[in-house]
């Protein structure tokens, strides 16, 4: 496998509290942004996953995990509180999620069995593609390629695994 760790369940791998490290480039203009801050993987409660997830046979998942990253993020030397919400629900094998918005629009699969994943997500005319690797049983890696006519960037994010 490599320099890549599968993962055989992505939601146990997933579960409890990483550091987040996130640089934003915006390869336009040049400039760059800094994220640093804590994602939470936890408990899905029953009711979050079962409200407008806009597809048919939705209602019955219950379970999954809520992933909420909170921090400061510094802008061309202005910091900024940011935080965002994110649901992991059960994809087709363990391995797997159906990440969704907070409100329940899709977002992308994620399928880390091999270690690594690549993801779309158009957003009105810009293209998100993202880049996922496990590097071992507590780092993975984000790699956002953002490609439009509104926006030119790249988003690195490194989630270490706290103690």
């Amino acid at each position: 496998m490599g320099e890549f760790w599968p993962v055989a369940d992505l939601l146990a791998y997933l579960a409890g509290d990483w550091r987040v490290e996130r640089t934003v480039r915006d390869l336009a203009s040049g400039a760059e942004g800094h994220f640093t801050g804590t994602t939470v993987f936890g408990p899905l409660e029953a009711g979050d996953s079962t409200q407008n997830t806009g597809g048919p046979g939705d209602a019955g998942r219950e379970s999954g995990l809520l992933h909420h990253e909170s921090g400061t993020f510094v802008w061309q030397g202005t910091p900024r509180p940011a935080e965002r919400t994110l649901w992991f629900l059960p994809g087709q094998g363990a391995g797997t999620a159906d990440v969704r918005f907070s409100d329940g629009r899709p977002f992308h699969d994620l399928d880390l069995t091999s270690g690594r994943f690549v993801a779309d997500h158009p957003c009105s005319a810009d293209l998100y593609r993202g880049e996922f690797t496990v590097l071992d049983a507590h780092r993975w890696r984000t790699v956002w390629r953002v490609a439009g006519p509104a926006k030119d960037l790249v988003l690195t994010t490194d989630y270490t695994r706290e103690a």
